[in-house]
């Protein structure tokens, strides 16, 4: 069965989530500094047979574009090139680290535990593919 993988990008690192088979549950996957998620996204998604990618979409709270969505639109574009047969899909990340770090204090996480930032992202990212699917889910039900 196919899967729904999300991508929370940035400078230094990049969280990666994934949908159960059934593409009910997200869960984190993995963190990869930029310089190896294309290797990794090549090896994985024809495994795994991932159709679509969440990727989040950094914003102002004014809904214009920083830096960083400068970046991002740059690493979107590159897997539109490499990934054309697969639906890429942009999802509002704002807030996601922030409730990522509350999520690690609400689960009872250790503060040193909590400073590890490669954890942060990859939580951000299964926060950033949990909302895609209950968007998903409320347009079904309409």
């Amino acid at each position: 069965m196919p899967r729904i993988l999300s991508i929370d990008y940035g400078r230094k690192r990049v969280g990666i989530a994934v949908t159960d088979p059934a593409m009910i549950v997200a869960q984190g996957l993995t963190t990869l500094t930029p310089d190896k998620v294309n290797a990794f996204l090549r090896e994985y998604i024809p495994r795994e047979q991932v159709n679509t990618i969440v990727l989040g979409w950094p914003t102002r709270l004014d809904n214009s574009m920083s830096e960083t969505t400068l970046m991002v639109e740059r690493f979107y574009v590159s897997l539109r090139s490499i990934f054309p047969k697969v639906l890429i899909v942009k999802q509002d990340e704002r807030y996601t680290s922030i409730m990522a770090q509350q999520a690690m204090i609400d689960g009872g996480m250790k503060k040193k535990d909590r400073q590890n930032k490669a954890m942060v992202d990859q939580i951000a990212a299964t926060i950033i593919l949990q909302e895609y699917l209950e968007q998903q889910r409320n347009n079904l039900n309409r």
